[in-house]
């Protein structure tokens, strides 16, 4: 009984090993104090650098912007409808205008190969002789 209230007893760490785990917490916590207020004083710098700035050139920057973005949008819908009109022709199991002169396209370059492959071989053996 008395080898059970021992081992429910929690043991205690050696006072070295918590002075080391104090030290080290007590130094992580300062780096990274020091590392944010670091990065909050640069934020606030930089931001009252660039507050005039942007009120100066907002004239130009706002209108811009909202090109860029009607610009993007336009071609995003246009790359959407393009693709949903290639799907419902799959679905529907149409082809699309010109694949028939796609697909005699590809075949006549398959055939200029051949023959390219052919005059190749001929011309080895002609070569070996």
């Amino acid at each position: 009984m008395a080898d059970l209230q021992k081992s429910k007893q929690p043991r205690q760490q050696p006072r070295s090993h918590q002075v080391v785990k104090a030290t080290t917490a007590v130094t992580t916590g300062g780096f990274l104090l020091v590392v944010s207020s670091l990065t909050f004083t640069a934020t606030v710098i930089l931001l009252a650098i660039a507050t005039p700035l942007l009120i100066i050139f907002s004239p130009v920057i706002v209108p811009a912007m909202i090109a860029v973005h009607l610009l993007l949008m336009g071609f995003l819908a246009s790359g959407g409808f393009g693709v949903t009109g290639i799907t419902v022709m799959y679905v529907t199991g149409r082809h699309p205008p010109g694949a028939a002169q796609l697909d005699q396209a590809g075949m006549k370059l398959v055939g200029k190969a051949r023959e390219m492959k052919e005059r190749g071989e001929q011309f080895g053996v002609k070569a070996a002789h």
